[in-house]
């Protein structure tokens, strides 16, 4: 998709190990359309070569304030590349790089184009945990955003450290999503609020063992990132799942049991204009919680069971001016039972997946989706990827 067509787009990269990640950035940038001109710092080149991103934007990489051409010197304007820009893109933006831009020092070309840029600015923080968490690190960060910059959050995860916590730089595709986001500010679901369950819940037997089921969370997630792509604010409540997100368009909420997701839905579902239950909810729990494992040798022979929430079925029986989405996993009388559903759940549309396919269901990158609107029309698409699946449902709640 062309989203970013005709946009400049000028990317700043600092001198950290994430540094690395640039020439994703360009290729994505360049992917949907836009025109890319890089500056580095010169400590930038320890991590990433200009040859690699002059390769990628099809433009030379900029580093220095002058550069020299058969032996005499060439200007690098700085306040030429400013005004050039629809947008100024520093990514990685380090420690030093922030401290710099808050302060109004220049001793590089970048913090010079910085200083000089009149487009709007994005700023991506990446640093160690600790450096990220530090007092005068926050209150550069803030600084920056008085200035009316635009921030990205910084991730969480494993850190270059060996460390584990909040300072990973934004990974690169969802720093596209956003500058697509930006530029495309009517998007069909600009201003909507969209619910989404994902993931499986475990319904606790004793402290070590849980009722589940093979639902990775991928499908649910999926649906999470288009919607910001389509420009929703999106409320993700997650089962135990090893997927991530980070937006500054999505509330994620972990949850683990039936009970606590049934919470969350009745907390935020009546504000939303859009709700998707694409969690494989577990319909039993244990009947009764042993606060102690269970040993081996107590020769348990059964455990009794009672239903969970039916946390779609108050979705139904509450909605007001919701559009309700459902899924229906079957193995039999597909798409009876997934009318059946879709009725009985008092619902709008339900997406069909089928345990028959190959390379659809739980686990899988892939799925093979039947939507079935309210009306019973049905549209079967092919296998794809599980985000090309979400496309496809969107699509069909868009032309309803």
């Amino acid at each position: 998709m062309n989203l970013l067509g005709g946009k400049k787009i000028l990317l700043g990269v600092s001198g950290g190990i994430a540094a690395y990640k640039t020439p994703l950035i360009v290729r994505e940038l360049i992917k949907n359309g836009a025109e890319v001109r890089v500056v580095i710092t010169p400590s930038a080149k320890d991590f990433v070569t200009p040859l690699t991103l002059s390769t990628l934007s099809k433009n030379p990489v900029l580093s220095t304030f002058t550069a020299n051409d058969f032996d005499n010197p060439i200007w690098n304007d700085h306040v030429e590349l400013g005004l050039w820009a629809d947008i100024l893109l520093i990514a990685p933006a380090t420690s030093n790089t922030i401290s710099a831009m808050s302060n109004g020092r220049c001793n590089n070309l970048l913090l010079a184009v910085y200083l000089s840029a009149k487009c709007p600015i994005f700023i991506a923080p990446s640093m160690d945990l600790d450096m990220y968490a530090h007092p005068s690190n926050q209150k550069n960060i803030n600084i920056l955003k008085s200035y009316g910059n635009h921030i990205f959050p910084v991730g969480e995860g494993q850190l270059a450290s060996g460390l584990v916590g909040k300072g990973r730089m934004m990974e690169p595709h969802e720093i596209v999503e956003n500058i697509i986001a930006f530029f495309n500010p009517s998007m069909p679901l600009k201003n909507k609020q969209i619910l989404i369950t994902a993931g499986p819940t475990y319904e606790a037997i004793d402290p070590v063992r849980f009722i589940s089921n093979h639902s990775s969370g991928k499908m649910g997630f999926a649906l999470a990132n288009v919607a910001i792509e389509l420009g929703a604010e999106v409320i993700l409540i997650s089962g135990p799942s090893e997927e991530k997100i980070s937006h500054p368009s999505i509330s994620v909420i972990k949850v683990v049991s039936a009970e606590k997701m049934f919470e969350k839905v009745k907390k935020y579902y009546s504000n939303v204009d859009i709700a998707i239950s694409a969690a494989a909810v577990s319909d039993f729990k244990p009947k009764n919680y042993k606060v102690q494992k269970i040993k081996k040798n107590k020769n348990l022979q059964s455990i009794e069971l009672s239903p969970t929430k039916d946390i779609l079925a108050y979705m139904g029986e509450n909605k007001k001016d919701q559009y309700l989405i459902g899924f229906a996993l079957e193995t039999e009388n597909e798409i009876d039972n997934a009318k059946l559903k879709l009725k009985i759940k008092n619902l709008d549309g339900i997406v069909l997946n089928s345990l028959n396919d190959k390379g659809a269901g739980f686990s899988s990158s892939t799925n093979k989706i039947t939507f079935i609107h309210n009306d019973n029309t049905i549209k079967t698409f092919p296998l794809q990827s599980k985000k090309e699946c979400a496309k496809r449902i969107f699509e069909q709640i868009l032309n309803t």
